[in-house]
C-alpha cells in the first residue's frame, strides 16, 4: 500500500423507490464503492450521502458539503455517471472544479478515467446522453399527464385527480374532491362577500376577527384571499396548466359568479395589459 494513500469521497444518490428498488440504493451504492477504494487502495475520506434529490440540480446538501470538503479527498468515486449528474452542464462545471483543484473522478461501472484526454471525452459524451434521456423521460411524463387530463373529462368516475392538492374547502377522501364541511361554507362567504362590494382587506379583517384561520393555522391577507378567488375548483373545474378537467364534489360558486368574480377583480387592475381574465364555460357555453 502506497506511503500516502489518496483520499476517496464516495457519493452516492437515490432519487425514487423505483431506483432502490432496482439495485441503486444507498446501500448497495456505498457497498460497491467501499469494495471499489479496497481493490484501488483508496483511504475513504468521507461519504455523502443525498437520498430523495433529483441529479437535474445542484441543490442537494451531501453534494454542496462535499464539495465544500473538496481539500480533504484527493478522488471522487461515483458507482455511475447518473448518480452525480443528469444534467450536461452541471457536470461539465463539476469536472472545471475538479481539474482546478487536481482532483480525479472514478466511475465504477464505466470504468472512467479523467486523467487522459480521451476520458474527458467520453466522460462528456455520456453525460450528454445522461441528459438526453432525462429529458425524454421528463416530455413522456408530461404527454402523459397531459393525455390524462384531457381524457378525464369523458370518465365517468370522479376518483380521477391527477395528485391535485384539495385548496381550502375541499379533501380527497378514498381518491375523490370531496367539500370539507367546515371549510366550504366559508369560501361560499368570501365570494358572496367580493361580490356584494366588500374589498379583500374587508374580508380578511372579517375573516380574522371572527377568529377563522387557514388550513395552516396563519391568519388570512390578501394573497390567500386572491388565490381562493382565482382558483376555478370552486366553481367545479380542476386546471392543469390550460386544460380545465370537470369535478363532482359540491360546488362554492356557480362558474356564472366565478366568471363575475374574475372580470371584478380584472377591472381593479390598472394597467389594461396585465389584465389576465381566464373565464370558465357556463351553460350558456354549451
Amino acid at each position: 500500500m502506497p506511503d500516502n494513500p489518496r483520499r476517496a469521497a464516495l457519493y452516492v444518490r437515490v432519487s425514487t423507490d423505483e431506483q432502490a428498488a432496482e439495485g441503486y440504493s444507498l446501500d448497495a451504492q456505498k457497498s460497491i464503492l467501499e469494495d471499489h477504494c479496497l481493490a484501488e487502495g483508496l483511504d475513504i475520506a468521507g461519504v455523502y450521502e443525498d437520498d430523495g434529490y433529483s441529479g437535474r440540480n445542484t441543490n442537494r446538501p451531501a453534494y454542496r458539503r462535499m464539495m465544500d470538503e473538496i481539500d480533504s479527498w484527493d478522488v471522487l468515486v461515483v458507482l455511475k455517471m447518473d448518480r452525480i449528474h443528469r444534467n450536461s452542464r452541471n457536470f461539465m462545471s463539476m469536472m472545471d472544479e475538479l481539474e482546478r483543484n487536481k482532483k480525479e473522478f472514478v466511475s465504477c461501472y464505466e470504468a472512467l478515467d479523467t486523467s487522459n484526454a480521451l476520458g474527458r471525452f467520453v466522460v462528456d459524451m455520456i453525460q450528454r446522453m445522461a441528459q438526453l434521456e432525462s429529458e425524454q423521460i421528463g416530455e413522456r411524463t408530461k404527454m402523459g399527464m397531459r393525455e390524462k387530463a384531457e381524457n378525464l373529462g369523458s370518465e365517468p368516475s370522479a376518483k380521477e385527480t391527477m395528485g391535485f392538492t384539495p385548496p381550502f374547502g375541499y379533501r380527497i377522501s378514498d381518491g375523490s374532491l370531496m367539500a370539507d364541511p367546515n371549510e366550504l361554507p366559508i369560501v361560499r362567504e368570501v365570494f358572496s362577500s367580493y361580490l356584494s362590494g366588500e374589498t379583500m382587506d374587508s374580508i380578511c379583517y372579517s375573516l380574522n376577527r371572527s377568529g377563522t384561520l387557514t388550513r395552516r393555522g396563519n391568519p388570512w391577507n390578501k394573497y390567500n384571499l386572491r388565490n381562493i378567488l382565482h382558483n376555478p375548483v370552486y366553481a367545479g373545474y380542476m386546471r392543469w396548466e390550460e386544460l380545465l378537467i370537470p369535478h363532482k364534489a359540491e360546488l362554492a360558486v356557480s362558474p356564472e359568479d366565478y366568471n363575475r368574480v374574475q372580470e371584478l377583480m380584472a377591472s381593479k387592475v390598472r394597467d389594461p395589459s396585465k389584465r389576465n381574465v381566464r373565464l370558465l364555460p357556463t351553460v350558456d357555453d354549451f
